[in-house]
């Protein structure tokens, strides 16, 4: 607020207080001129509406009235003054450093005030105050730079990995998914950690990334590094977890980070017992035997041609003999120790990454720090299991096991489970018609909806997945994750609002219901193109003895994938369920068929629902070999190879030749 608004505000505040008292004491007098006799009070029982028994009344309640609100004044004045006195408590007073800094800076504008100059000269911004050492002002920290979580802070290219790495994840589960065999088999659908979520959301909100970004890890020293401060050991949970998503397309065998794993299991506990393996990670039982894992020193200039090395060895602090063991690694090796040591630079981090050489006192890059929980949800995606292809000699796919619920394939986002009534079909077509399969759209009497906000276009799909509806505080995790709920009920409930509003505008029929304190689509008012995926997807499973017609009315009720073209965090997951269950369908009606051209137009019809799926091509491939065209299914295995390349997945998971 700047000090015209603040004088504005004082100065209504004294006026508040002081012209009532003054009118009623100059108007009306006192309430009462003194206290009243006995025979006063009993005239009073007597006849208490009398005109000077209301004046009386009428000017003692604007005196209480008046009391109250001076009362909340003083009170909020109090508050104020009391959170002033806690800030000049803590208002920090230069260190000798930025003194001196200040002295000399004074001494140097006022020597060449009068010089003229070339070029304009770069000022600092003022120094950052956080932890427990001071930053230089040399230090420009622009708001806005990185992604801050519950856990950390990460840079610009970091949250970009790690939206990458989340796509990749989904990708390898929709390259690995077997149509129609035991759902049991399927690969799971678990979703993506909080952290990944609130990142993924960050970065959706942000603007596409300059030509030139800076790397994801800041250079390190030429030799090696000690960390110290409060940040020292997040910062090295940032190391290590920037370089593994750096490796994500690497050749399977190359190793980003060597760790010891005492260092790994005072980072990261849960990780060091979990005994999983995270491609470009390395874990050594002891620094010797992490020193002879290292490369030979022929190849070691080659490995740094840029700065993003490929190898860094975190441990703990080392003795000095070991100390000096590792300054001979510099052209091998990064080194990154955990506490102080004899040898190298040793940098103080705070909590929030900022980073100061101790031996210059120069402020360093800021660094990624994360806690054990970031770090964990991330590299739990890195390692993410991908299930292995079964071998079997048979390209037809193994019967269906019906009925089964097909509530539990359609992943559950929030709430509880679906209510049978969406199962049963409408009795009539609403006039208010809402698609979320393919781009997303409200239509009312067959005209669209315009629908501006894109957390009320989301309110609409997640309810259309989840048909019980959604609590406030399950609406705002799923759009808003990583944020604290109550600082963004207050947007859920205005967009809720402006979507009320545009449907009132077209239509009076209910579109979003509130119903004990869940919002939820009418049912009754509301047609969903999704809804009737099911039912139909319900049906076929039902069907025991004419099961064809079913399969056909589920493939025909899929108009493309959930909400397509958009990147929400929570989408992924129900849209995964319902691919999957369309391509269920299609590998079903392709066993079904007796020809086996039939069986090969189908399931390459199913390939172009899920281009990645890696057992769909291998079915087509081999129904093109049995019709005497081995050429065409090398083709076919050659371009899913390709295009699996081309999205991140590794060679050594694609398939290789016709299975036979």
């Amino acid at each position: 607020m700047s000090w015209p608004r603040q004088a504005m505000g004082i100065a209504g505040a004294l006026l508040v207080l002081a012209a009532p008292p003054w009118l009623l004491a100059t108007v009306v007098g006192p309430p009462l001129p003194g206290w009243p006799t006995g025979a006063q009070f009993r005239d009073w029982i007597a006849d208490p509406l009398t005109p000077q028994a209301l004046t009386v009344g009428l000017t003692t309640l604007a005196w209480l009235l008046w009391l109250a609100v001076a009362y909340t004044v003083a009170v909020t004045a109090a508050r104020r003054l009391q959170a002033g006195a806690r800030w000049l408590r803590r208002l920090p007073l230069p260190t000798p450093l930025q003194a001196a800094a200040t002295s000399m800076a004074g001494a140097a504008a006022l020597t060449t005030a009068h010089a003229p100059a070339s070029e304009l000269p770069n000022v600092p911004l003022p120094a950052s105050t956080e932890g427990p050492h001071q930053r230089p002002s040399d230090v420009v920290v622009r708001a806005g730079e990185g992604v801050t979580v519950a856990g950390g802070w990460l840079p610009d290219e970091t949250a970009r990995q790690v939206t990458a790495a989340a796509a990749l994840v989904w990708l390898r589960r929709r390259r690995a998914y077997q149509p129609g065999r035991d759902p049991g088999d399927a690969a799971p659908l678990t979703p993506m950690p909080d952290t990944v979520n609130a990142v993924r959301a960050a970065v959706a909100d942000r603007q596409p990334p300059p030509a030139t970004t800076n790397a994801a890890v800041p250079d390190l020293p030429a030799t090696w590094v000690a960390y110290v401060g409060d940040g020292a050991a997040d910062a090295t949970r940032g190391v290590l977890v920037t370089r593994l998503l750096a490796a994500l397309r690497d050749p399977p065998d190359t190793a980003r980070v060597l760790v010891t794993r005492t260092t790994l299991t005072t980072l990261l506990p849960d990780l060091a017992a979990a005994a999983i393996t995270i491609p470009g990670l390395r874990v050594a039982d002891t620094v010797e035997e992490a020193i002879s894992l290292l490369p030979s020193p022929a190849g070691a200039p080659a490995l740094f041609e840029n700065n993003s090395g490929p190898l860094v060895l975190i441990t703990a602090s080392p003795s000095a003999a070991t100390a000096d063991r590792l300054a001979g690694l510099t052209r091998r090796a990064q080194v990154v120790a955990l506490g102080a040591a004899p040898l190298g630079c040793t940098w103080h981090i705070d909590r929030h990454g900022h980073t100061i050489d101790a031996r210059t006192g120069q402020a360093g890059p800021r660094l990624c720090v994360l806690d054990r929980t970031a770090a964990t949800d991330l590299l739990t995606v890195l390692a993410h299991p991908t299930p292995s292809v079964s071998d079997g000699t048979s390209s037809t796919p193994a019967p269906r096991k019906p009925p089964v619920d097909v509530s539990v394939r359609i992943p559950r986002q929030i709430g509880s489970d679906i209510p049978p009534a969406v199962i049963a079909p409408p009795a009539a077509s609403p006039a208010v018609q809402l698609r979320v399969l393919g781009r997303p759209a409200l239509t009312i009497d067959g005209q669209p909806v315009t629908i501006r906000r894109s957390a009320a276009l989301q309110v609409l799909v997640l309810l259309a997945v989840q048909p019980d509806g959604a609590t406030t505080t399950q609406l705002v995790q799923a759009i808003w994750p990583g944020v604290p709920v109550h600082t963004v009920t207050g947007r859920l409930y205005t967009t809720i609002s402006a979507l009320r509003a545009a449907v009132r505008a077209a239509t009076s029929v209910t579109v979003l219901a509130s119903t004990d304190d869940r919002y939820h689509l009418d049912p009754d008012g509301v047609d969903v193109d999704l809804w009737r995926l099911r039912i139909a997807a319900h049906h076929a499973a039902a069907n025991l003895t004419d099961p064809v017609p079913a399969w056909r009315t589920v493939i025909d009720a899929y108009t493309g994938d959930l909400a397509a073209g958009h990147t929400w965090p929570w989408i992924d997951q129900a849209r995964e369920a319902i691919r999957r269950l369309v391509l269920d369908a299609y590998a079903s009606l392709a066993a079904a068929h007796n020809n086996p051209h039939d069986r090969l137009r189908t399931l390459q019809a199913a390939i172009l629902v899920d281009p990645y799926n890696q057992d769909l091509h291998q079915r087509a491939a081999d129904e093109l070999t049995a019709l005497g065209n081995p050429a065409a299914a090398e083709r076919l295995l050659h371009a899913h190879q390709q295009l699996l390349h081309r999205s991140g997945v590794a060679a050594s998971e694609t398939p290789v030749g016709t299975r036979r």
